[in-house]
């Protein structure tokens, strides 16, 4: 029944117009709406291996420009994208350009006084995947703080958000706030980077209910109904599109005894654990050097499903997170009290959804119990939207 379902799902084929970097015109790129405001001003940029500008990235960009940028911040998985999820990252120098990098993952989540010292503005360019545990909208909250702290102006180059085209699951409450999700949001938010920060904002969110001055670059030719495969990876263990659209659904399993793949080269594609009785696939987790040194029953054959061709249809068609993975996953594993850790709440939001599974709720159920908060939220992210959404 598990694997039938599964497999009857994918016959749906659908054909799909994705945008791509050719289509629109990313904040970063119009620089005739930010570069006059970096004239003559000390600048530091929030940037990884996304902030690209065609094929030249930004601080490279910048620098031929004559902008005197002073520091580098980096979120998780570094400056050059080389880290790990969860690796704590070392400050240091950028070895192409020399500048300084301070690292904004670890101990450090916000720029300090010091830090800003010798800076005028900062710049945010990072492509999100729209999932509120991917925690780059953690760092973009502190950075925020960080401004409204130190009287620094912020500006948000905004980038399509690949996930945008949809709001789902859980809302976060608010005892389970945490660096993995910051914010009353649902699971998939539906906005990009920019919104975001404009709703961060609106909404008074950061610490003492500061507001940031605040200006967001909007992305050129881009709505809420778009697909966008993004140019460049967002993190090593998202390599591919499917990846992206699987992430809601499958980053749940980080607080289960289910391995996504992590220790594979299709991270976020395929999940199983030992001898899953289901499984259409096997795999073997190694250490992969910047992606999962450490993965998750490591160097042990575990049964599967590939996933790849569901994400590129039926998720679309849907424009949820799949529930039912997680409750066959939980119901085929054979010891249920050792299935989840104590991190899936934290993922989650809310302690509802591990009791809802325990306790044998349906999919259906388990949804019914999220539509007052998400319509609640809707209300709330529509003030916020810079671009025309899905349900107008």
């Amino acid at each position: 029944m598990f694997i039938a379902q599964i497999l009857r799902s994918q016959e749906r084929f659908v054909t799909w117009k994705e945008i791509n970097s050719f289509d629109i015109q990313v904040g970063a790129a119009q620089f005739r709406l930010y570069l006059p405001l970096l004239k003559n001003k000390k600048v530091a940029i929030v940037a990884n291996q996304t902030s690209m500008v065609s094929t030249i990235h930004l601080v490279d960009t910048l620098l031929s420009l004559k902008i005197n940028v002073v520091k580098i911040f980096a979120p998780e998985h570094g400056f050059r994208g080389e880290a790990e999820a969860g690796a704590f990252l070392l400050n240091g120098k950028d070895i192409k350009t020399g500048l300084p990098i301070i690292s904004l993952y670890g101990k450090q989540k916000k720029p300090t006084q010091e830090n800003l010292k010798d800076v005028d503005v900062i710049l945010f360019d990072i492509q999100d995947v729209g999932v509120r545990f991917y925690t780059y909208i953690s760092t973009l909250h502190y950075v925020m703080e960080s401004c409204a702290e130190n009287m620094k102006e912020l500006i948000v180059l905004d980038r399509p958000n690949p996930n945008g085209f949809y709001v789902d699951g859980p809302v976060l409450e608010k005892e389970y706030t945490s660096f993995v999700g910051m914010h009353p949001v649902p699971l998939v938010h539906g906005m990009t980077i920019g919104e975001y920060a404009q709703m961060i904002n609106g909404e008074k969110w950061l610490n003492n209910k500061m507001l940031c001055k605040l200006k967001v670059i909007p992305v050129k030719g881009y709505n809420h109904t778009l697909f966008y495969r993004p140019p460049v990876n967002p993190s090593p263990n998202l390599n591919n599109i499917e990846s992206i659209y699987l992430y809601p659904s499958l980053g749940l399993f980080e607080g289960t005894k289910v391995s996504v793949g992590r220790g594979t080269y299709t991270p976020f594609s395929i999940i199983g654990y030992p001898g899953f009785p289901h499984g259409t696939i096997t795999f073997k987790p190694v250490a992969i050097k910047g992606m999962s040194e450490n993965p998750l029953y490591q160097d042990t054959l575990c049964d599967g499903i590939n996933l790849s061709e569901f994400a590129r249809n039926y998720l679309k068609v849907n424009k949820s997170i799949y529930l039912f993975w997680l409750i066959g996953m939980y119901e085929s594993y054979p010891v249920k009290d050792k299935f989840f850790t104590s991190f899936f709440d934290k993922l989650a939001g809310t302690d509802a959804l591990r009791k809802q599974i325990i306790l044998g709720k349906t999919e259906e159920d388990i949804r019914k119990s999220w539509k007052i908060k998400i319509d609640n939220f809707k209300k709330i992210r529509k003030k916020y939207l810079l671009y025309t959404d899905f349900e107008d």
